[in-house]
C-alpha cells in the first residue's frame, strides 16, 4: 500500500542544508508528484549558532531542536539527510539513523570516504536505503552511473577534475601567466577557496571523491589512505608555459585505473593533451571521464559544488528513497566487495614525465643529465633548453620522457639531485596520454 506522505528529518542549516530545507519547502507540490507522495519536513537538528541564521528565523520554532535525542525520537521520520559535513559527529548520525530503520541521503565525501564499506554493509543488514550522490560531483550525476547504468561494464579507468577550487586556480595560471600565490588569493577573494584551502590545494578532496568512485566502479573497498595524492602549490606559471609549447595542458586529476587483479588510484598534477576533453574542462567546472570495455569513453561534465547543484543532488536522493518506501523496496544495492583486488604501490605505476631544471649553463650538461636516465632505464622523449640567467650562469633545461617505472624515476631523481651541474629540480610532473 502506497504512502500518503513521506517525513524527512534534516541535520545540517548550514549552506548546503539551507538550500536543501529551501527546495523541500519551495518545489513540494512538484517534488510530491515526482515522488507519487508528500515529501513532509518534520524535524530539523541545527546547532546553536544556526538559530540565527535568516532561515531558521523564518521557519517554525518547533520544526528546530538542537537535542540529538529529540530529533531521532521524533515520530514520522522516514528519511534522514545528513548535511552537517565532517567525519565526527556525521558518522555515528549515519550509522544510528540506519540502526533505527531510517533510509538515509549523505552529501558528506569525507565519511563515505572513510566508512561506505561499513555504512553500505549496516544499510544492507537493516533493509534501508543509503544514497549518496552529492558526495562526488555535486549536481553531476555520477554515483547513480556507477551504481546502475555502467553495471553492464568492466571499468577500465577514471580520469578527473573533480574539485572545482583547484581548477579555477590552475585556469587562472594558464590563462594569465600568473603565480600560484596570485590565484589562490584571487580564488579565496571569490569564495572558491576557503581561507585555509588546504582541503582542496593538497588533493584532500579529490582524494576523497577518488576513494568513493574507485570503490563502486572497481567493486573493492578504497580509502583515501590508499590513494597517493600530491598538491598543486609547487606548480608555475613557467611550468605552463612549456606545457603549452609541448602541446599540454596542465590539471590536477583524479586517476583509478584497473590491471588484471590489481588497481591504481593517484591524485596529482598531470599533463595532459590539450587537445583532449579534460584539457578543456575550465574554471571552477568538473570533467570526469570514465573508460568502459562497452561504452569507450563516457565524460561527465558540470558544476561540481555550490548549494544549488549539490541540494540538486541531494533532494534527488530523497526523492528516490521516498519511491523506494512508497514501493515497499528495501536497499537496492547488492554491493559485495571483491576479494583479492591489489592495489598497487606508486613506485609500480607507469607514466611519462616531465620535468624542468635549473642547470650550470656550459657544455655537456645534458649528457650528463641524459646519462643518470639512462642509467635507469629511462628514455628522454624530447629536451629543450630554456631561458639562461648570465649572472647566475645558469640555464632552464626542460625535458619530457617516454614511459617509464615510477621507482626508476624517483631513482633518477635522488641521482639528479647530487649532480653538481644541477642546481635545483624546479619541478617534476606526470604526463598521462589520455
Amino acid at each position: 500500500m502506497k504512502n500518503s506522505s513521506i517525513g524527512i528529518g534534516l541535520m545540517g542549516l548550514g549552506i548546503i542544508g539551507g538550500q536543501v530545507a529551501r527546495v523541500l519547502i519551495g518545489k513540494a507540490d512538484m517534488l510530491a508528484e515526482q515522488a507519487g507522495c508528500s515529501l513532509v519536513l518534520r524535524k530539523i537538528k541545527v546547532l546553536p549558532v544556526d538559530l540565527d541564521r535568516p532561515l531558521a528565523r523564518e521557519l517554525p520554532a518547533d520544526l528546530l531542536t538542537t537535542d540529538d535525542d529529540e530529533f531521532f525520537h521524533e515520530p514520522g521520520i522516514d528519511i534522514i539527510v545528513e548535511a552537517i559535513g565532517g567525519e565526527s559527529p556525521a558518522q555515528e548520525y549515519l550509522k544510528r539513523a540506519i540502526t533505527s530503520g531510517r533510509y538515509v541521503v549523505s552529501s558528506n565525501k569525507e565519511v563515505i570516504a572513510k566508512h561506505g564499506a561499513e555504512l553500505q554493509a549496516l544499510a544492507q543488514q537493516h533493509a534501508v536505503g543509503l544514497r549518496y550522490e552529492a558526495s562526488v560531483g555535486g549536481g553531476i550525476p555520477l554515483i547513480a552511473p556507477f551504481k546502475y547504468d555502467l553495471v553492464a561494464n568492466e571499468i577500465t579507468g577514471i580520469y578527473a577534475i573533480i574539485n572545482g577550487t583547484t581548477n579555477y586556480i590552475l585556469t587562472r595560471m594558464a590563462r594569465e601567466g600568473i603565480d600560484f600565490p596570485v590565484a589562490l588569493e584571487s580564488a579565496q577573494e571569490l569564495g572558491y577557496a576557503e581561507a585555509n584551502p588546504e582541503n582542496d590545494i593538497e588533493g584532500i578532496d579529490a582524494n576523497y571523491k577518488l576513494a568513493i568512485m574507485a570503490s563502486l566502479a572497481f567493486q573493492t573497498v578504497v580509502k583515501p589512505e590508499d590513494i597517493y595524492r600530491e598538491g598543486i602549490s609547487r606548480i608555475g606559471s613557467r611550468d605552463f608555459r612549456y606545457a603549452r609549447e609541448l602541446g599540454f595542458a596542465i590539471k590536477l586529476l583524479a586517476i583509478a585505473k584497473r590491471a588484471d587483479d590489481s588497481i591504481e588510484v593517484r591524485v596529482h598534477p598531470v599533463l595532459i593533451p590539450e587537445d583532449s576533453l579534460l584539457a578543456k574542462v575550465d574554471g571552477v567546472y568538473n570533467g570526469i571521464l570514465v573508460e568502459g570495455d562497452l561504452i569507450d569513453k563516457v565524460l561527465f561534465y558540470g558544476q561540481g559544488a555550490g548549494p544549488l547543484a549539490t541540494s540538486s543532488a541531494v533532494v534527488a536522493d530523497v526523492v528516490a528513497s521516498a519511491q523506494d518506501i512508497t514501493f515497499g523496496v528495501g536497499n537496492r544495492l547488492k554491493w559485495k566487495p571483491e576479494a583479492g583486488r591489489r592495489i598497487k604501490p606508486m613506485a609500480e605505476i607507469e607514466t611519462q614525465y616531465y620535468l624542468r631544471l635549473s642547470c650550470a649553463d656550459r657544455p655537456g650538461v645534458l649528457a650528463q643529465i641524459s646519462k643518470i636516465l639512462g642509467d635507469n632505464l629511462i628514455s628522454i622523449a624530447s629536451a629543450i633548453q630554456k631561458e639562461a640567467d648570465e649572472a647566475a650562469q645558469t640555464a632552464e633545461i626542460v625535458l619530457t620522457t617516454h614511459p617509464s617505472p615510477e621507482k626508476a624515476m624517483q631513482q633518477a631523481l635522488h641521482q639528479l639531485e647530487q649532480l653538481e651541474v644541477v642546481k635545483e629540480i624546479s619541478n617534476f610532473i606526470r604526463v598521462e596520454e589520455i
